[in-house]
């Protein structure tokens, strides 16, 4: 059992909503493993963050990416921060990847003050440039398609998977 994509990106791609249009086009399920994490520890991310700190989520996000690829056959969404870890990228390796890229104005139009974003506190749009600086590298080594999502609408995005992966 496999994933029949999986959706990388950062904060602000639209990879939970474009997920959801893609699972309902396609008939198939959707996993979020943000919302696999805030279900199996009964926590908000925001919290997790904050009461347990980073390393300690990393932890936990790292063991629901490996069960969801594992256990998921339809559309799955990673947190943005997910494809950090090098046996996060190894598990993607025979993965379809598609990593959703979003500009640093977009991402910033579509995260807004950051509430409940724990890596975006202090000067959000800062933050986001630094967190796409950062990541950008990473999220195309293990991309199999890369589509743009600034200036479109998430069915727009969604449509473009679709005629990639038919």
């Amino acid at each position: 059992m496999s994933p029949r994509v999986v959706l990388v990106g950062p904060m602000g791609a639209g990879k939970t909503t474009v997920a959801g249009l893609l699972g309902a086009a396609w008939g198939v399920p959707v996993r979020d493993t943000d919302a696999d994490i805030e279900a199996g520890t009964g926590r908000e991310i925001s919290d997790i963050f904050v009461e347990s700190g980073e390393d300690h989520f990393r932890e936990l996000e790292a063991a629901a990416v490996s069960a969801a690829i594992a256990e998921h056959d339809g559309v799955l969404a990673l947190g943005g921060g997910a494809v950090l870890r090098p046996e996060t990228r190894e598990l993607l390796t025979d993965q379809t990847v598609v990593f959703l890229r979003v500009g640093l104005s977009d991402a910033v139009k579509r995260v807004g003050l950051g509430v409940g974003r724990p890596l975006l506190l202090g000067n959000v749009r800062s933050r986001i440039k630094a967190l796409l600086d950062e990541r950008t590298p990473v999220y195309e080594s293990v991309a199999t398609h890369v589509v743009e999502t600034d200036d479109r609408t998430p069915d727009e995005v969604a449509a473009e998977i679709r005629e990639l992966l038919p």
